[in-house]
């Protein structure tokens, strides 16, 4: 396979090398370039030998050397340098087949790419992967690979992800552990069917392969109200959530005395559902899950508590309003007073936005869209500010999931609209209406 380079870095190796934008890469260090992870692992070295191929099929071979941590300066048309590898499964809990018709196209588009999970967190299967792909992984060392498991039990994740190779990619989990590939797992957890007995052989049978796994991370299935024609699912009651966490935790609990960590851990969204408060930071460990939901309430919590610390009130005074998903919104209240105890000049009104978008069992602010927000909102005094999760944002086009952007939401509600990501410091600065580098410190 050959890449053709789009563009050579003014005054970077290559550029010193010779190389020219058009020419096709073919080798590095005579090792074959198919993808950004072999460019990427095989320009490590000072000294390169490069193969080119020029659009008359001619090839060249030059030497070119760089500094340790130099890149070598070509760019490539697309990223991953190929196409990005999609989905293969029919999984009976996939969101994307629950997503609202009429859409952007990229919201349709199911990826499974063991290269997205290494450079941006992204959750694979193994199920289109060959023996070649895990070997190249044990190859280059690369750590960590984020694994969607969902159950250690071969029939049924063949049944549960609709695909033959659910059984024996298995195989490759064990591996790539084996190897000593640091790994993250996730469970999407469906009502009676992967939790209960399921679920305490699969926490075993992850278990057995620490330290390698390193974390395994338990999530509710999300369902949206387009489910028409799909496997009939339904939602976690208030009773099975706590028995989910009551597994975990005694499984965690034995591992932890064990090992010295707890190893598997519920998403947050299990103890919303649960009614049950959500446990101190030292539950979570070193908070490998975080992009899953793990641990994220606890966390901010934590930081805020540590931020508020430092702040003193100078006869401030502020009205805003915060909008969330709702099943945060309770909890955000509780925090919120917490720091109204200290800032009693600051009003804020917390609302829990119900997802007419997706459905009424869509309860997580990730989901909540600017149709809902302004259906919601619009006529309410608002104050001076309202405060979204960034969440609520995909921040590639800057846009809510119904391709609305703030700028709309401004316009709707008549009131500034501001983000926050989930960081204790950006969120007490966000309520109290100061910048990064305030003085209020």
């Amino acid at each position: 396979m050959a890449v053709q380079i789009t563009a050579v870095v003014s005054g970077s190796p290559a550029d010193r090398a010779g190389i020219c934008p058009g020419e096709m890469l073919m080798a590095i260090n005579h090792n074959p370039i198919e993808d950004i992870l072999d460019y990427q692992f095989y320009i490590t070295d000072k000294k390169l030998q490069v193969d080119l191929q020029n659009k008359d099929g001619k090839g060249r071979r030059i030497t070119v050397r760089k500094g340790e941590y130099e890149d070598l300066g070509l760019e490539f048309a697309s990223y991953l340098m190929d196409k990005q590898h999609h989905c293969k499964n029919k999984c009976i809990f996939c969101f994307v087949d629950q997503m609202p018709p009429d859409m952007r196209e990229t919201l349709y588009f199911k990826d499974d790419d063991a290269r997205l999970s290494f450079l941006f967190g992204n959750y694979i299967t193994l199920t289109n992967m060959k023996q070649k792909d895990i070997d190249r992984i044990i190859k280059m060392h690369i750590s960590p690979v984020n694994i969607s498991v969902h159950t250690m039990d071969p029939a049924l994740r063949q049944m549960m992800m609709g695909n033959p190779a659910a059984a024996s990619s298995l195989d490759f989990l064990r591996q790539l552990a084996a190897a000593g590939i640091k790994i993250n797992t996730q469970l999407v957890l469906c009502p009676g069917i992967n939790d209960g007995e399921q679920l305490i052989c699969s926490l075993r049978e992850l278990g057995a392969l620490y330290p390698s796994v390193e974390s395994i991370a338990a999530v509710p299935v999300g369902l949206t109200k387009y489910r028409e024609g799909l496997f009939p699912l339904r939602p976690y009651t208030k009773e099975e959530a706590r028995e989910v966490i009551r597994i975990i935790d005694t499984f965690s609990d034995d591992f932890f005395a064990r090992e010295g960590v707890r190893l598997a851990y519920p998403a947050d969204e299990f103890f919303l559902k649960a009614e049950l408060p959500i446990p101190d930071s030292e539950y979570y460990g070193e908070f490998n899950q975080l992009e899953n939901g793990v641990g994220l309430l606890s966390l901010l919590r934590q930081e805020l508590a540590d931020e508020i610390e430092d702040w003193e009130d100078e006869g401030f005074s502020r009205r805003i309003s915060l909008a969330t998903g709702e099943a945060a919104a309770a909890f955000l209240r509780e925090e919120i007073a917490k720091i109204q105890k200290r800032f009693p000049g600051l009003d804020c009104t917390v609302y829990g936005i119900h997802n007419n978008y997706f459905g009424e069992y869509i309860t997580v602010a990730g989901l909540v869209t600017a149709t809902d927000l302004i259906d919601q909102l619009k006529g309410k005094d608002l104050g001076e500010e309202l405060l979204i999760p960034g969440v609520m944002l995909r921040h590639e086009q800057d846009k809510f999931l119904d391709d609305q952007t703030i700028e709309d939401v401004e316009q709707a509600l008549d009131v500034p609209v501001r983000t926050v990501d989930n960081d204790g410091t950006q969120f007490l600065l966000a309520l109290l209406g100061a910048e990064e580098d305030s003085e209020w410190e």
